[in-house]
């Protein structure tokens, strides 16, 4: 551990003396937590950190239309569809990325750093129950649906493969994490395949440039965004383990999304195919204005833009169908190889891009006093996943379906969109329309049919409640064997005892 006069001198060399105004009044115990936290400090870092927060709020500003003039949408030859291709042509993508799985060439790994502030909760994202008949969490059908997917890979290719799932948190989420998956048996995972590290943790800055002191002994710290993945690749030996293990293909998300398909084999399939180094999933916009990002070129470079860096009337341009020109939304799902991510980590991750967050950061006034700021006071600086595209040597976009694949978990109920509500609504609606392509039907409590509707709104609840636990079907397969001329009462939940039931009586 550092000694005083080190820490002072570490401190003075970037400008941030006032770390240990409160120093006199520390206990020995409280003077050792903030040495050691300083000791994680490189003091030229923590100068440059500093000064660029402080510059970044300066030069902030909305969109300009600079980046507008040289925008174009990602070519078709490199955007794949499950909207627009034919059957063979997704088997064959299917096919291919089960191939792979059997190999043991795919893992997942898993953005789980931020903590759930709009959502309102304590606990890590991943912990949440948005009440589905279940009561699943989000952790719990993620495991679930990794070892589904094994399962098919293994009955295709007569293999007993593993999708190792690496999952990246930060200070606040990993020894919450840790212990759930420890509580609930890691969900009949084995945990040498759970592999859990943390991500650094940066100063929160004031506008002046400033390290933020969160209590008198506690620098005020932040997860370095989803885009720190790769300095924390590099910090746990995560590339070097996916060496060993023999892995070459990563399937990247985010915590949030209760509809992801964990290591999607016609995602992989499709980049495997293509020759990509680097993919992401996509989403038709729903409406020019959606406040989400755009995966397209710029000069050239594949990157993703912020909906407020573009200008209004660029957002509503359109191309010769009528279509959006800029409609491929971002959804944090993507694809790497190995060989992609190493070249990243030792050539590039020094230039990625900070992005600038202005958030309210609780402090300790000159008098010691703790100050909880109504208006934004400090700078967070965050780097994010998909500022790597543009190293990219062969990039691709693969098109999904909204309503199959994309329903983000973040704010509280009451908010008008990314809620437990509209969340769980996105599943029940989902299994719901798979029992009808499976042939099923559903009858309400006192077994009068229940009128079919296959097409349910985001703010409505399906007609019949139904939950399909991944054990039973990864994403629709197998059910007609099951549910083809079965009238099912609402709700239902299809659980792997209730499947072993039906195949009985058929």
């Amino acid at each position: 551990m550092l000694s005083l006069e080190e820490a002072k001198a570490r401190l003075e060399s970037a400008g941030q003396s006032h770390a240990l105004q409160f120093w006199a009044e520390l206990s020995a115990e409280e003077r050792d937590s903030l040495l050691e936290e300083i000791s994680q400090l490189e003091p030229e870092e923590l100068l440059l950190h500093c000064r660029a927060a402080a510059a970044a709020v300066s030069r902030q500003s909305s969109a300009d239309g600079r980046l507008d003039a040289r925008m174009e949408p990602v070519p078709p030859e490199f955007i794949g569809s499950v909207r627009k291709s034919d059957k063979e042509t997704l088997q064959i993508w299917g096919d291919e990325g089960l191939l792979q799985i059997s190999q043991d060439r795919v893992a997942v790994l898993l953005l789980a750093g931020g903590q759930g502030t709009r959502l309102g909760v304590s606990y890590p994202k991943g912990m949440y129950n948005v009440g589905l008949p279940s009561g699943k969490t989000l952790y719990q059908i993620q495991a679930e649906r990794i070892q589904k997917v094994q399962e098919l890979a293994n009955l295709k290719h007569g293999c007993r493969c593993t999708i190792v799932w690496y999952i990246m948190t930060s200070e606040f989420t990993l020894g919450p994490t840790v212990k759930f998956f420890k509580d609930n048996g890691y969900f009949g995972l084995s945990p040498s395949n759970v592999i859990m590290f943390e991500q650094r943790m940066i100063p929160a800055v004031d506008f002046n440039g400033k390290i933020i002191m969160e209590k008198k002994n506690k620098i005020a710290m932040a997860p370095d965004g989803n885009g720190g993945l790769y300095r924390a690749l590099v910090d746990n030996n995560i590339l070097d383990d996916m060496e060993r293990r023999g892995v070459e293909y990563l399937h990247v998300y985010c915590v949030d999304n209760i509809l992801v398909k964990m290591a999607d084999p016609v995602f992989i399939g499709f980049c495997v195919y293509k020759g990509a180094d680097c993919g992401a999933k996509v989403v038709d916009k729903a409406y020019p204005a959606e406040p989400v990002g755009v995966v397209c070129r710029v000069d050239g470079l594949y990157q993703v833009i912020e909906y407020s860096e573009i200008q209004p009337e660029t957002a509503e341009l359109r191309g010769p169908e009528g279509e959006l020109l800029f409609s491929a939304g971002n959804i944090c799902n993507h694809f790497f190889t190995r060989g992609f991510l190493k070249e990243v980590v030792e050539k590039f991750e020094s230039q990625l891009k900070q992005h600038v967050a202005l958030k309210k950061v609780p402090f300790v006034d000159g008098k010691g006093n703790l100050v909880k700021p109504t208006k934004p006071n400090g700078i967070k600086m965050e780097k994010f996943v998909f500022d790597v595209f543009h190293f990219s040597k062969k990039f691709v976009a693969f098109e999904v379906l909204r309503e199959e694949e994309f329903s983000p978990l973040k704010n509280a109920d009451g908010a008008p969109l990314d809620t437990p509500t509209t969340a769980r609504r996105s599943l029940l609606a989902q299994h719901y329309r798979w029992v009808l392509a499976a042939g099923g039907s559903f009858l309400d409590e006192q077994d009068n049919p229940i009128t079919q509707k296959h097409s349910v709104a985001l703010n409505e609840d399906p007609p019949a409640i139904c939950e399909i636990s991944p054990f039973v079907s990864y994403f629709g397969e197998g059910l007609e064997k099951l549910l083809q001329q079965k009238n099912l009462n609402s709700p239902f939940l299809l659980d792997e005892n209730k499947a072993k039931n039906l195949l009985q009586t058929i």
